[in-house]
């Protein structure tokens, strides 16, 4: 395709791409269009190969271990062992295959999720579409926030500039205009009447026409300079690797005891070799990353459905250790469905009646309808509100709906009750020029044409600002200077409204000569005529003082950060319950004043921030982080995006949120609200809990098989258990009782606990007393099970324990042997290490809480799980071939009643433990 589209006039490239400016493509041609170019997205890098991910299984030193194991029990000719290990390692492999795909896949979804929408012109109409659906031809409104989802020609610009720095590495922002260029040689970061996909809107708005989309715009073109994201390892994932290498070390010491053992009591050395790999690869869990990847992934797909889409992953970690939520209020704590309901013209108060966006409603004073001379004010206030004014009002089937900002489209809902349309209005005052909205500012303006030769300013934004900027007043029919009075009155009705939770905007306007189409902000927003007072109402979301008190319980401090008045601020904060007996309400003039050193020690007493800046949300961010804090940080503004990204925990609003704050956020709450937050926090800490569950049942379960060959090896039993054994018990019982644990329903009281420190260690003193301490019950049921299996065989009074103890047990310590139906006996310590350990996987649930009180049957995953693995054990006990290869003998209706008589040990043990904790003994 042309590739000097610089050079070209506006009208020259709509006739090349057979386009319409003022209405775009039609449907039938996008979709035509969509068909021929393809998506517009940057073609991938290609992935792991399934295929490679599967050998990718083998890549590990205990896996090599037990390959060569394989090769020695084929040279000494014990086929059948070396078969069964293959066997094991193949299995294993296809396990931790379909845990690292699916995770692959879960991530690979969750990336899919985050596809960004542009406003395009389609038949005449604004549509919000998904940005990879956009084609040549179409037309794009581009504003300050915006990401620029293709290669365009600017069809108007007013005060637009880009940020180019990822393309060009110019740092400036670039002011764009309109205009052709006459060099078809210049290069990207001089082309000033093109946007390009990948770059930003910093300030201003316009329009553009896409020339090209997907590999081949400029972005395209260098496309693997931008495909570095690899996997992202979370911090959890990294202190795991580390403690797993530790671990490892740690396991491979025990097993060289164990293997020396062996050697000292005579054992066969391929014997003592095998046990020790076996054991080796037990003891390690292997699976573990895996689970934490599954874990996670699955976790932030569950978000999803709780209006959360988490854009990094290591900010589900950070999550759970939240302890301040700084919020912005008009959407979040708020419904962001905002109603015009008053009005203050011509000196008098307009009551509006009627709530969302459907034009339904009446304007009275005092309960009487209006004059026509106030119904005239009240036209004249919300006329300047629609020429000043970006959003559109549209009825999508019985529903009305905006495209834009909430606020805007509330002033367009009140004009159309009086019979006011944006579109009938814009046909006799067209748009001429904007000074689009600055948070410093605090407001913004658009010029109009008039049928006359001059122009019309139009004027809206905080009232306290605009009756600053306001010399004249247009009331009782006459224009004349503004007094002091008039000042007085306004101010002072400003407060009233704000005081009952309304968001005031001020309006104002002015004639201006042709010759000021595109002034300075200072020229333009100066010597105006006030018009009016619009009052809005946002009512505050229903769920949100439920989950401003839950974040009080789990120990979280809500701050609320606004841009509106004082008073309006106040009075929402407390009826959410901001606000207790000792927090203060400061707004931005007194943080001025507050040197930054001073707020470090100020912040924990505010609860509320009202009428602040950009600037004035990443001091509060720094100065919580100062106080060592863990702060998420709302934000939807371009301006917002500092603060956002500075917060360790940075949130952008998805419906309100531009695509620069999207962008340096960790998560994006797609329903723009504050409960969702605080559901989001609670997900986190769930998350790190469940992980937290599968760590701890798998190190506790491989403690046990460990402490089992070490006694037995120490007290000169027979192993109790053969190599193939152990790591049969390695795959029915580490998989799937693990990963259900992962997913496990969130603890109830979760949100009832305070944060845990993001230093804190997976493993503390008490949980690894905990797992040793299990682990060790593990060993004694199933050593117990064993010898009991001896003894009942040998005696003819099974009963009496004390005297197999002083007769059986003793003896072991000096060498004696035992000659009891050793097979029935180690299929039966078998059985009971692989059913002990699912009991064990009910313990780990949770550390305090008995299994009865937190419901037997509220995670059927882990009820799946268990029945999976005891249903494999019994499978490889009583199939004739599969018996033969893990030497194994049937066991009667008896023999299984000591099976879960022994195996039940730990879990009886643990839920009186569980009793005594909850009894406070």
């Amino acid at each position: 395709m042309n590739t000097f589209w610089h050079i070209m006039r506006v009208d020259e490239i709509s006739q090349n791409l057979d386009t319409n400016i003022d209405t775009g493509l039609s449907h039938a041609t996008a979709e035509d269009r969509l068909r021929k170019y393809g998506y517009n997205q940057l073609e991938e890098k290609e992935g792991i190969s399934p295929f490679v991910l599967f050998l990718g299984q083998f890549n590990d030193f205990i896996v090599w271990i037990l390959l060569a194991a394989v090769v020695i029990s084929g040279v000494l000719g014990e086929w059948i062992d070396a078969l069964a290990i293959v066997s094991i390692v193949v299995i294993n492999a296809v396990i931790g295959f379909t845990q690292e795909y699916r995770a692959e896949k879960s991530l690979e979804a969750l990336q899919k999720m985050a596809t960004p929408f542009s406003k395009v012109m389609r038949n005449g109409e604004m549509h919000s579409i998904s940005s990879r659906n956009i084609v040549p031809g179409d037309v794009v409104l581009l504003e300050a926030g915006d990401y620029i989802p293709a290669d365009g020609r600017l069809c108007s610009s007013f005060g637009l500039s880009t940020q180019e720095s990822s393309l060009t590495g110019e740092s400036t922002p670039i002011e764009k205009f309109t205009e052709p260029l006459p060099n078809p040689s210049l290069s990207l970061g001089d082309r000033e009447n093109m946007v390009f996909m990948g770059t930003s809107v910093t300030s201003g708005k316009g329009t553009c026409i896409i020339v090209t989309t997907g590999m081949q715009t400029e972005l395209g073109k260098i496309a693997g300079l931008i495909q570095e994201a690899g996997k992202e390892v979370t911090p959890l994932q990294h202190k795991l690797e580390v403690f797993g290498k530790k671990l490892v070390y740690l396991c491979l010491g025990i097993v060289a005891i164990v293997f020396l053992l062996e050697l000292w009591r005579k054992d066969p050395l391929l014997e003592a070799f095998l046990v020790s790999v076996s054991l080796a690869v037990a003891a390690i869990p292997e699976g573990l990353p895996a689970i934490v990847t599954i874990a996670l992934a699955l976790g932030v797909q569950r978000m999803v459905k709780r209006h959360v889409l988490i854009r990094k992953l290591p900010s589900v970690e950070t999550l759970g250790c939240t302890t301040v939520i700084c919020s912005d209020k008009t959407g979040t704590l708020t419904q962001n469905e905002m109603t015009v309901k008053k009005i203050f013209a011509n000196s008098k108060t307009v009551d509006v009646s009627g709530t969302g966006y459907a034009p339904v409603g009446d304007f009275t004073i005092n309960g009487t309808p209006l004059s026509e001379t106030d119904e005239r004010f009240v036209k004249l206030v919300l006329g300047i509100g629609i020429l000043c004014n970006n959003a559109h009002l549209k009825k999508d089937h019985s529903a009305w709906t905006v495209l834009g900002d909430p606020t805007e489209g509330a002033i367009l809902s009140a004009a159309a009750k009086v019979g006011l349309w944006k579109e009938d209005l814009q046909k006799t005052f067209p748009f001429a020029s904007e000074i689009p909205f600055d948070s410093n500012r605090k407001k913004m303006s658009i010029v109009t044409k008039t049928p006359h030769t001059s122009l019309l300013v139009c004027v809206k934004g905080a009232a306290d600002v605009i009756v600053k900027d306001c010399v004249k007043i247009y009331t009782n029919g006459e224009l004349r200077d503004l007094s002091e009075d008039d000042v007085n009155v306004i101010v002072n009705k400003n407060n009233e409204m704000a005081g009952d939770a309304l968001r005031v905007l001020g309006i104002a306007f002015k004639p201006i000569d042709p010759e000021a189409i595109n002034p300075a902000p200072g020229i333009v927003e100066k010597d105006l005529i006030f018009a009016g007072l619009l009052a809005l109402i946002d009512p505050p979301r229903p769920e949100v003082k439920d989950a401003v008190n839950t974040c009080h319980k789990a120990g979280i401090t809500t701050v609320m950060i606004t841009g509106d008045h004082k008073n309006t601020a106040r009075a929402i904060g407390e009826e959410l319950g901001f606000l207790g007996n000792e927090v203060k309400v400061i707004d931005g003039m007194e943080l001025d004043t507050i040197p930054d050193e001073i707020l470090e020690k100020l912040v924990s007493q505010v609860a509320i921030y009202a009428r602040v800046s950009a600037e004035h949300k990443l001091r509060i961010v720094k100065a919580w982080k100062k106080q060592g804090a863990i702060v998420a940080m709302t934000g939807d503004g371009v301006n917002d995006a500092p603060a956002v990204k500075e917060a360790n925990i940075g949130i952008s609003m998805g419906i309100t949120g531009t695509d620069v704050t999207k962008e340096a956020s960790d998560m994006v709450i797609t329903d723009d609200n504050f409960a969702s937050i605080v559901a989001a926090v609670k997900e986190g800490r769930g998350i790190y809990d469940n992980i937290k569950k599968s760590i701890h049942y798998l190190l506790s379960c491989n403690t046990g098989e460990i402490l089992t060959m070490l006694f037995a090896s120490i007290c000169n039993l027979p192993l109790p258990l053969f190599p193939i054994q152990i790591l049969w018990i390695n795959i029915a019982t580490d998989g799937l009782p693990a990963l259900a644990l992962g997913v496990d329903t969130i603890d109830p009281d979760i949100m009832k606990k305070s944060a845990r420190r993001s230093t804190e260690n997976i493993i503390d003193k008490s949980l690894g007393a905990l797992i040793i301490f299990q682990g060790f019950l593990i060993a004694v049921s199933t050593l117990f099970a064993y010898l009991y299996i001896f003894y009942d065989t040998r005696n003819e009074n099974p009963g009496h324990l004390y005297s197999w103890f002083l007769h059986e047990l003793i003896p072991c310590f000096s060498g004696a042997r035992l000659f009891g139906d050793l097979e029935r006996a180690r299929t039966v310590a078998f059985s009971v290490m692989v059913v002990s350990q699912l009991f064990q996987s009910f313990n780990c649930r949770n550390a305090n809480r008995s299994l009865f009180e937190i419901g037997v049957f509220t995670n059927t995953k882990l009820l799946l799980a268990a029945g999976i693995s005891l249903a494999m054990q019994v499978a490889i006990i009583y199939i004739p071939y599969t018996r033969h290869i893990f030497k194994v003998v049937p066991l009667g209706l008896q023999d299984w009643i000591i099976v879960f008589g022994f195996s039940s040990l730990i879990f009886v043990v643990m839920e009186i433990i569980k009793w005594y904790k909850r009894k406070g003994v």
